[in-house]
């Protein structure tokens, strides 16, 4: 009995002392000071864009941050004067696209460069690495002109296309997904392989049966991240993109740029468009938080 209690004593010691040492770094008086402006800086706004967007146009212009009188009228105007539908619906399919099939591969090419040696291999991790260092504003130009002449010399538009746009992004959200899945499955055991190997399990049969339900806290940061690549984006969006393929940012940039000089600007509905838009992100968030907590964490415990 004494043994067990010993035993029980030790396995709560650590915990104890971690919490400890974080209350030394830090007073408990203070972390509730610092939570609490955290939490008045992220809220104030978005209550704010909230309260507008119940709010009239009139309303939002004279400068009331409690509306004199609510209204759902932003909310139901936004999809006729905006068009948000058509965008929310062309960001959901790229954005969708990039994330599942940048994280298929990340998974694959991790797999590889983190179980098997050859010649290369550093090479090709230290590039991951460098090229999350280049600006995405430096490659607008250069894959521009690299479309253009692509879809001229084999006959075929890709400007002004969603699947041009799906590859625009997918080119930059492979980087980042690949070295997150390597950090993931560098702390995968490999005793689960060599197991797997013995009963003859191929390569194939490992990576599907036991690598991928391990790995799912990282596929599914890697694969939100890569969503928020291009549900975000404006600069390529903006480029390669036309009227009918605009996706949500650009739908909300055109509509705020064109009631500049207007005599009422439409505040309350570009606070609705702005909410709604900001709806996926929310849900998805909400959706995958276990996943996520489990994913950003990987790696950081050898």
């Amino acid at each position: 009995m004494s043994t067990l209690t010993k035993s029980a004593r030790s396995t709560k010691d650590p915990r104890k002392g971690r919490s400890a040492q974080v209350t030394r770094l830090m007073p408990t008086w203070l972390i509730g000071i610092l939570t609490t402006l955290l939490c008045v800086f992220v809220l104030v706004p978005v209550s704010y864009i909230f309260l507008a967007s119940l709010n009239t146009d009139t309303g939002v212009a004279s400068g009331e941050f409690w509306p004199s009188e609510f209204s759902l009228d932003s909310y139901t105007k936004i999809w006729s004067s905006v068009g948000l539908g058509k965008g929310i619906i062309n960001s959901l399919i790229v954005s969708g696209s990039v994330a599942v099939v940048s994280a298929i591969i990340a998974i694959g090419t991790a797999y590889v460069l983190v179980r098997f040696s050859f010649f290369g291999r550093l090479t090709m991790l230290r590039g991951l690495l460098g090229l999350q260092s280049i600006p995405g504003t430096l490659m607008l130009l250069p894959v521009f002109v690299l479309f253009a002449s692509i879809g001229s010399w084999i006959g075929i538009t890709i400007i002004g296309t969603l699947w041009g746009l799906f590859i625009a992004y997918l080119t930059f959200a492979l980087p980042f997904s690949t070295w997150v899945m390597v950090t993931y499955l560098r702390g995968l055991p490999r005793e689960l392989e060599e197991a797997a190997r013995i009963d003859g399990a191929s390569n194939l049969g490992i990576l599907f049966r036991i690598i991928v339900p391990l790995s799912w806290p990282g596929i599914v940061v890697s694969a939100i991240f890569a969503f928020l690549l291009g549900w975000n984006d404006v600069l390529f969006a903006s480029i390669f993109t036309k009227p009918d393929t605009a996706t949500a940012a650009i739908v909300l940039q055109v509509f705020a740029a064109s009631q500049e000089g207007g005599a009422i600007p439409v505040y309350s509905q570009m606070m609705a468009a702005a909410l709604v838009c900001a709806v996926p992100v929310v849900v998805l968030y909400l959706s995958f938080q276990r996943y996520l907590v489990g994913g950003l964490t990987a790696g950081s415990v050898k």
